[in-house]
């Protein structure tokens, strides 16, 4: 493997003020990643980082090299034609912010595209820059689509070696093979080396797993902010006006909609409270033919993934 810091640069301002912060916060600092162009059902993942690098003070401590790690012709960046001539380009923007929350407490925020190429260097390079900065604990979350119904609590899924800092949450099958993520792998590899990882997956009702679903992310945040000691009130409210917004929208057009979803919606409540009851009465065990079973979640996530794909091209 050829060096991994060849991949990413140091931003020497953003890299002092963290070495400032490191100064003040002994136990080393929260580092919260997420890259776009995976699974991420509902957004859930991206309404996060969007909120946060738009609400909150922040600056640039690291950029990796997007020219090495993205495919552009895979996921073609946009640039604006006005009039007679190219007047503007989003360049991929794959880089580590230091942000404040609302007490000022300095945390890391690793997002921008997935890469598409060199996974295990990318993971060897982040695990340089967790350890060069003091993180101690990372956190990655993301939306998986799952067959729930929408007028239920959001459910979330703790994975990594410290799923301890979010109790009460079980996984919903011992094991499954699913297609694999750079940001999976860099929990695998973080992990592996001896670093605290913890990752929350939301679960979105699978039917609404295209489209922006606030309650996930709102819910997602709690998890987050919980199991760190993060404050982010206005994210947080943000959040949660736009999913009572949003859950309004769902019910008119449910409302409005064709008998077999609304069939379908309710059929998904009845297996969600059969579940529910029986899991808070401690003299009985659900069945495992009332949960989703391994084969069914990873059908659920393929076909996610075949309809995002072929939206994509249709773009």
């Amino acid at each position: 493997m050829h060096d991994p810091q060849d991949l990413y640069a140091w931003d020497p301002k953003g890299l002092s003020v963290v070495d400032t912060a490191l100064a003040q916060e002994s136990s080393g600092l929260v580092m919260l990643y997420h890259f776009d162009g995976y699974i991420d059902a509902g957004e859930t993942g991206d309404q996060i980082v969007e909120a946060l690098l738009d609400t909150q003070p922040h600056q640039v401590v690291a950029r990796f090299d997007h020219d090495r790690l993205v495919d552009y012709r895979a996921r073609r960046p946009l640039l604006t034609f006005r009039r007679d001539r190219w007047a503007g380009y989003e360049v991929p923007a794959l880089e580590v912010h230091l942000v404040q929350d609302a007490t000022g407490a300095p945390f890391l925020v690793l997002a921008g595209p997935e890469p598409d190429v060199e996974w295990e260097r990318f993971a060897a390079a982040v695990g340089q820059i967790v350890k060069r900065l003091g993180v101690r604990l990372a956190v990655n979350f993301h939306g998986i689509p799952m067959g729930v119904p929408h007028t239920r609590p959001v459910g979330i899924t703790p994975h990594g070696n410290r799923t301890d800092l979010v109790p009460g949450h079980r996984s919903p099958f011992d094991e499954a093979q699913v297609p694999g993520s750079a940001e999976a792998l860099v929990e695998y590899r973080l992990a592996e080396a001896g670093h605290d990882v913890l990752g929350v997956a939301a679960h979105v009702p699978h039917y609404l797993a295209r489209s922006g679903y606030p309650d996930a992310a709102l819910t997602a945040l709690e998890a987050i902010t919980a199991a760190t000691g993060l404050v982010l009130p206005t994210i947080a409210h943000n959040l949660r006006t736009e999913a009572l917004r949003v859950q309004e929208e769902i019910e008119r057009q449910i409302t409005e909609g064709d008998e077999e979803l609304v069939g379908m919606v309710s059929g998904l409540e009845h297996q969600y409270d059969a579940v529910a009851g029986a899991l808070t009465r401690p003299s009985l065990v659900a069945e495992p033919s009332e949960l989703p079973s391994a084969d069914e979640i990873g059908r659920e996530l393929e076909r996610f993934l075949a309809e995002r794909e072929n939206g994509e091209q249709g773009g």
